[in-house]
């Protein structure tokens, strides 16, 4: 390598020129250690893949030209003596103490700093790599039937508005449908059509769907509340608006194994995702993705309940369908992380806790804790059947229960939650006050009494490091 290489290659700003004094002492010097860690820096230093393949030619031919001079053996009977090795410092230059022994009259010709000519005034600067963006994301088929990712367009671009409710039941056995029935059958007669409204403007709407779809198969022997529901009463979710619901409750398997297949099919006719439940436990640890306002968000979902063992309630296996079970959460663990690793923000909807008390149990605080450490950056409760308190573990918002959205003849205190997500965070977090009484699911009017009433309550029942506003918004208090 002459020292107009040197010049040209110094001057493509390719190359720090340090690493190039080194290449070239290590040829002139012709020690193969030398020259094959100087190669050795040069990939490294590589900023442009073109010049790297046109360069390493050049390289390996010097290399080779260089080696082959050190490696010949002299025609004497003398053994060669061990060589010691050549350091070079950052400059380039041999450290003297180290140099080998050299005859008389040889010189080591280094290229300085002032022999190399200027680098041209305006040098490329690599692109650092952006974050990968879903803007026209365009959908396979084993995109939707292999790996639940779904497309959902959104009313104000790079923004998602999420709305979640909790427990509904369409049980024809229990007051609240015999109620819907007499009010002349339409979903709009029992709920709110404020709250309807509500559900079907945001984005995606997420519910517990806590009863299969079937015709078929037989309660559950020793079970107290067993629920089934008509198949075509899912139009009552369409109705509402549902985009994603959660099977893994305690209640999804109450008529066996046929009327939970009869689920999974009623839900796949009628376009509505499920999580937390499947054919075989691979699919129920499967997260649902939504591709929305330019993010991916995952949705999984798991229940804690029942916990005495064996429970009624049979868990996914390797060749048979089931729930998703929590209560050890290790296997949850594991489908937050992957769903962490494959999305933007992941959303984790679970089923835990006590029947019947506002008040969240330590067990939900620790699994809360483990999900927020394997990556989860909004958690999302029910089964209780009544509200509990909310609290913040580091920056994740952790709603334990959101009680009964529409579930049973009991006045209780309800709600909606929605969530705006932009930028791939949490822009904001709105309690909603809603009331159930007399089978129908009231909207609260913003600013009356009732509204800050229940508003008041959640606050007592939440942490002291959540501030919620009289507007129902939830922040973390600093």
């Amino acid at each position: 390598m002459t020292i107009n290489d040197i010049r040209f290659l110094s001057s493509t700003d390719q190359i720090p020129r340090t690493v190039l004094y080194q290449f070239a002492a290590a040829l002139q010097l012709s020690h193969p250690d030398c020259i094959v860690q100087a190669v050795y820096d040069i990939f490294l230093s590589m900023r442009k893949p073109m010049l790297l393949t046109i360069l390493s030619l050049t390289i390996l031919l010097c290399s080779c030209e260089a080696v082959s001079k050190t490696t010949a053996v002299p025609e004497t009977s003398e053994k060669p003596s061990e060589e010691t090795p050549i350091v070079l410092d950052g400059s380039g230059r041999s450290v003297e103490q180290e140099t080998p022994e050299k005859e008389e009259g040889d010189v080591i010709n280094i290229p300085t700093e002032e022999t190399l000519p200027e680098p041209p005034s305006e040098v490329e600067v690599p692109e650092e790599e952006e974050p990968p963006s879903f803007e026209g994301y365009v959908l396979s088929e084993e995109d939707v039937s292999e790996n639940g990712i779904y497309l959902k367009s959104v009313k104000e671009p790079g923004k998602v508005v999420i709305d979640f409710a909790g427990d509904i039941n369409f049980d024809d056995r229990y007051a609240i449908m015999n109620s819907l029935r007499s009010r002349g059958g339409g979903i709009s007669t029992s709920i709110d059509p404020v709250l309807i409204k509500r559900s079907n403007d945001a984005d995606i709407f997420m519910i517990n769907n806590e009863f299969p779809y079937s015709n078929r198969g037989t309660p559950l022997p020793n079970k107290k509340f067993t629920f089934r529901a008509r198949p075509e009463t899912v139009n009552y979710m369409k109705d509402l608006g549902a985009d994603i619901v959660s099977l893994a409750n305690n209640h999804a398997f109450d008529h066996g194994e046929e009327a939970l297949l009869d689920t999974f099919d009623t839900l796949d006719d009628a376009g509505i995702p499920y999580v937390g439940a499947g054919h075989i436990l691979e699919e129920a640890m499967k997260p649902v993705y939504f591709i929305a306002g330019g993010m991916k968000i995952a949705f999984v979902s798991a229940t804690q309940i029942e916990r005495s063992l064996p429970p009624d309630t049979r868990e996914a296996t390797d060749d048979s369908p089931g729930v998703l079970r929590t209560l050890d959460p290790e296997k949850f663990l594991t489908v937050i992380r992957n769903a962490k690793e494959n999305s933007d923000f992941v959303i984790a909807y679970v089923h835990w806790g006590s029947e019947n008390t506002n008040i969240y149990e330590a067990a939900q605080t620790e699994l809360a804790k483990v999900y927020v450490d394997a990556g989860a950056d909004l958690i999302i409760g029910d089964h209780p059947h009544v509200l509990q308190g909310i609290t913040y573990i580091g920056d994740v918002p952790v709603l334990y229960s959101l009680g009964n959205y529409w579930f049973s003849s009991k006045t209780l205190d309800s709600c909606l939650v929605e969530a705006v997500i932009k930028d791939k965070r949490l822009e904001s977090l709105q309690f909603i006050p809603c009331l159930q009484k007399g089978c129908y699911t009231h909207a609260l009017s913003p600013g009356s009494g009732e509204y800050a009433g229940v508003l008041e309550k959640m606050r007592n029942w939440s942490t002291d490091n959540v501030d919620i506003d009289g507007d129902g918004f939830i922040r973390k208090r600093q």
